[in-house]
C-alpha cells in the first residue's frame, strides 16, 4: 500500500479481498453479533462492530496513529478524550483561543466536574511553565484556532508536554490530516469534528480521536460508559466522504488563498486573517508545519458591523451558516454563531469583534467567489484613515 495521503484516503482500511467482492465496504447495521468461542463481545456501544472498525482503521491510517475511535460528534470526541486523561482535582493547560463550544465545556462543565483550567498564550513558554502545577495532567491546543486562524508554537507545546509528563491533546479539525498530522511532532491524542472537513458534505455529525492503542482503549472505555458512539450508517457516510478528502482540501485551499489575496488588496476590507498570506503573523510557522493553509479565513470590513451585515446579505454564492469544511462555501459572524456562548468581554479579549466575518471556502470556481465578493463590496468605501 502506498503511503501517499491521496492513496491512503481511498484505500486505507479496505479489506483485500473485498467483502463479498464489493468494492464499497457494506453497512453492517446490526447492533450485536454472535460471540465466537473464546472471543469478546462485538456490540455497537463498544465501537467495535465491522463498519465502525473499518472507519476507525481508515482514520488511524490517515492520522498516522496506531488506533482511532469514532464518536457521535466533535464535542463528544473532545470531552471523551479529556475525560480519559483528567480526574477530579486535576488541571489542564489550554493554549491559545479556542472554539466556543470547547471554551464553554472548560468554563462550565470542567468546574462542575472538578477540573482546573489554566489558559495561556500559545506562543509564550514562560506562561506555560508558570501554569504548571503538580496537579497538571494535560495540555490542550488547536492546530489552527477558530476563528482567527492563528497557529501557535505547536512543536514547542508538544515538547513541553513530553518534558513534564503531560498528555498532549490537539484539535486538528481545521487543517485535517491532509495538511498536518500532529502525532508526527509528538501529540498524544488528536481530536476532530469529523462533521467538518473530514466528511466535507455538511450531511452528518461525527467525531474522532486518534492515538496509541493504549490511549485509545482508555478513550473507548469512557465512550462506552457515556454512550456517545457513532451509528453504522453515519460511519458509512463518513468513510465515503474521506475518500475525496485530499482533492477537496487541495481545491479549498487554492480557493481560500486566492480569495484572501483579493480581500487583502480591497480598499473596503480592513484586515484579513489567513495563514497562507505573507502578512499573517504565523505564516512562516504554518508553512513549516503544514502541507497547505486550509479552507478557513476571517476578515473585517472597513465599515464595521453595518458593513459586515450588508456584505453577508449581498453575497450570493455562500450560505450564511455556522459550520465549515464542506464543499459549499459558508459565511458567518462568529459573534452570533460559533462563539455566541462566550460573553462580549471574552470575545473582545480574544479579538473576536462583532464585525468579524468567518469564511469557510468551498470548491466552487475561485473566479466566481471573487466575482461574488466584488459585487457584494461594490459601493463600500474605505475610511479615510485606512
Amino acid at each position: 500500500m502506498s503511503e501517499r495521503f491521496e492513496t491512503l484516503a481511498v484505500h486505507a482500511g479496505e479489506p483485500r479481498p473485498a467483502r463479498d467482492r464489493s468494492v464499497v465496504f457494506p453497512i453492517y447495521q446490526g447492533t450485536v453479533y454472535e460471540i465466537e468461542p473464546g472471543g469478546g463481545v462485538d456490540y455497537i456501544r463498544y465501537s467495535n462492530t465491522p463498519t465502525q472498525n473499518y472507519l476507525q482503521d481508515k482514520l488511524a491510517a490517515l492520522e498516522g496513529a496506531e488506533a482511532a475511535v469514532v464518536t457521535s460528534s466533535g464535542m463528544a470526541a473532545i470531552s471523551t478524550a479529556l475525560a480519559s486523561v483528567l480526574a477530579a482535582g486535576d488541571r489542564i493547560i489550554v493554549a491559545g483561543n479556542i472554539y466556543g463550544g470547547t471554551h464553554a465545556l472548560l468554563a462550565e462543565e470542567a468546574r462542575r466536574i472538578g477540573w482546573g483550567v489554566d489558559i495561556v498564550d500559545a506562543d509564550d513558554p514562560a506562561a506555560w511553565a508558570a501554569a504548571l502545577t503538580p496537579e497538571t495532567k494535560a495540555l490542550y491546543v488547536e492546530s489552527i484556532t477558530n476563528p482567527l486562524v492563528r497557529v501557535g508554537d505547536l512543536a514547542g507545546l508538544a515538547r513541553f508536554s513530553r518534558e513534564h509528563g503531560l498528555t498532549s491533546v490537539i484539535d486538528n479539525t481545521f487543517p485535517t490530516p491532509m495538511l498536518f498530522q500532529p502525532h508526527s511532532i509528538g501529540y498524544d491524542l488528536v481530536c476532530h469534528s469529523a462533521t467538518k472537513g473530514l466528511n466535507g458534505h455538511s450531511d452528518l455529525v461525527a467525531g474522532v480521536v486518534t492515538g496509541s492503542a493504549e490511549r485509545i482503549e482508555r478513550v473507548r472505555h469512557h465512550l462506552m460508559l457515556t454512550g456517545g458512539v457513532l451509528d453504522p450508517h453515519t460511519a458509512f457516510l463518513l468513510s465515503r466522504g474521506l475518500k475525496t478528502l485530499a482533492i477537496r482540501v487541495k481545491a479549498q485551499g487554492e480557493n481560500a488563498l486566492a480569495l484572501a489575496r483579493f480581500l487583502e488588496g480591497h480598499e473596503a476590507i480592513a484586515e484579513v486573517h489567513y495563514p497562507g498570506l505573507e502578512s499573517h503573523p504565523d505564516h512562516t510557522r504554518a508553512a513549516e508545519l503544514f502541507r497547505g493553509f486550509g479552507s478557513m479565513l476571517a476578515f473585517r470590513p472597513a465599515g464595521g458591523l453595518e458593513a459586515a451585515e450588508r456584505l453577508l446579505k449581498s453575497l450570493e454564492i455562500p450560505y450564511a451558516a455556522a459550520s465549515l469544511g464542506g464543499v459549499e462555501s459558508l459565511v458567518t459572524r462568529p459573534a452570533i454563531s460559533s462563539h455566541a456562548k462566550m460573553t462580549a468581554e471574552e470575545r473582545a479579549a480574544a479579538g473576536i469583534g462583532d464585525d468579524l466575518i468567518r469564511f469557510s471556502t468551498g470548491i466552487e470556481a475561485a473566479d466566481d467567489l471573487i466575482a461574488d465578493f466584488t459585487q457584494a463590496l461594490a459601493g463600500e468605501e474605505a475610511p479615510m484613515d485606512r
